[in-house]
């Protein structure tokens, strides 16, 4: 066990070179990827966030705007 703690070590510790290169072609891809990564998440954030806020602030309204017509109709039977 210690020997593979040691080894794992001095494998993490010791630089090794690898000779690849990222073409600009593959680095516009990686970062095209990140970018559709990250607006995917704030698109699902969108989605699970607004739509039942815009549900609930509809259904406010509507209660609000049928109080209002009760209202006017109790002002309109009272006189």
């Amino acid at each position: 066990m210690y020997k593979l703690t040691i080894l794992s070590f001095s494998i993490l510790i010791i630089p090794t070179y690898s000779f690849a290169y990222i073409g600009p072609g593959m680095g516009g891809g990686i970062l095209a990827a990140t970018i559709g990564i990250i607006i995917a998440f704030f698109a699902l954030l969108f989605g699970i966030l607004w739509f039942p806020i815009k549900r609930l602030i509809k259904k406010i309204k509507n209660k609000d705007i049928e109080n209002k017509k009760i209202n006017e109709d109790k002002q309109n039977n009272n006189q």
